[in-house]
């Protein structure tokens, strides 16, 4: 009788939420008190909005209308080939895969799941190979959006190197989620991803013929709409998170006191990694703790991510070690928290998700550590 009257009053999902929710917020609102809390949340939020959200999309109707350029005449194939002989070597995929490299690189994540459901373009794979290109896709997801906003930030060698940090990091992340799906499954080690039977070989004869200066024009109109479209995608990621980790971030203002002003907080993750602060200056260099809210927010977005950023220039916190590392665990990691279930749930392999979390956690930080010694490298030639 006691343990079922126990059972009973076990806890359910929506007490749990409650309890977590009542601390984050009588946390904030102890330290902050209650209408500052609300006031900076609220200010934080918009001024995210006004001036990093809106200059973001600006990016993205941008590089969107520079990659359909690309696509329109061609220049994604001509990558495509000269790419093509790395695949195999380095990824263990056939040379098609880095069509998928290109366009996420161009757009973002789901770009390689549109792709893989061309039958015609899955035919190249092993079934552990196709599973495999959640986890490549994602490493190069928003890649050029990453590049040019460091970039734009006044730090121009250091989002390369990051760039190259990323690229050895999708090694490991897709070649560990390889190993991952054949150990759980080896029959997907020789099983084919589509059947080429129920390809549909068919080209399509009808082509349009437009001029060039119309060519153009539709794809920088068309390619600025879908910068619109992810632009207005990653609005949720850095109005929700970014908010909260500054709140976690960031302390007081100039004074010493809340004012419900934009930007304050509790500077609790700051603390947290001041405990272990040799391991991060040890693995990524990061000369000060309040660096750690970077990789964090990455998990869930790395448009969230890149918010941070103006804050921590205008701190002083950031060197070019800092944006290397920054770009290079953005890049890799890309949100992929948020949209790996969603993209392996597509592809029907929901199961492996756990797997494919797992290989991306230690290819980031690969991704990070490569990228810091190669900038300690570069310092030391340049």
């Amino acid at each position: 009788m006691k343990k079922h009257f126990l059972k009973r009053i076990k806890p359910t999902g929506g007490v749990w939420c409650l309890l977590i929710v009542v601390l984050i917020f009588g946390y904030l609102s102890r330290i902050m008190g209650v209408p500052n809390m609300l006031n900076t949340m609220m200010k934080t939020a918009h001024d995210l909005l006004i001036n990093t959200v809106f200059y973001l999309m600006s990016i993205c109707v941008l590089t969107g209308a520079i990659g359909e350029i690309f696509v329109e005449f061609g220049v994604v194939k001509m990558l495509e080939r000269l790419l093509r002989p790395l695949m195999k070597p380095l990824f263990n995929l056939p040379g098609v895969a880095s069509l998928g490299a290109v366009m996420t690189f161009l757009s973002d994540n789901p770009a390689i799941i549109s792709l893989a459901h061309d039958k015609r373009f899955a035919t190249y794979f092993k079934k552990y190979q196709y599973i495999s290109l959640t986890n490549f896709g994602t490493a190069f997801g928003m890649g050029l959006l990453v590049i040019v906003f460091m970039v734009g930030q006044g730090y121009y060698a250091a989002p390369f190197i990051g760039f190259f940090g990323a690229c050895c990091g999708c090694i490991c992340s897709t070649r560990l989620m390889q190993h991952f799906v054949v150990k759980a499954y080896p029959k997907y080690a020789e099983e084919e991803a589509v059947d080429p039977s129920q390809t549909d070989e068919k080209e399509k004869a009808a082509v349009e013929h437009k001029g060039v200066f119309t060519r153009v024009l539709d794809a920088l109109l068309d390619g600025g709409r879908s910068g619109v479209d992810v632009g207005l995608a990653i609005i949720p990621g850095v109005l929700i998170i970014s908010t909260l980790v500054m709140m976690f971030t960031f302390g007081s203002n100039a004074e010493g006191v809340y004012d419900g002003g934009a930007y304050q907080g509790t500077e609790l993750l700051p603390w947290l990694a001041q405990k272990v602060d040799f391991i991060f200056r040890w693995l990524f260099g990061f000369q000060d703790p309040h660096l750690v809210a970077f990789p964090i927010t990455a998990l869930g977005a790395v448009g969230a991510a890149l918010s941070l950023i103006p804050n921590f220039v205008a701190n002083g916190w950031v060197d070019g070690n800092a944006i290397a590392v920054c770009t290079a665990i953005g890049m890799c990691w890309s949100g992929f928290l948020s949209t790996h279930t969603a993209m392996l749930d597509s592809l029907g392999f929901r199961e492996l998700t756990p797997k494919a979390f797992l290989a991306h956690t230690i290819g980031g930080i690969v991704a990070a550590l490569t990228a810091h010694w190669a900038y300690m490298l570069f310092e030391l030639i340049a």
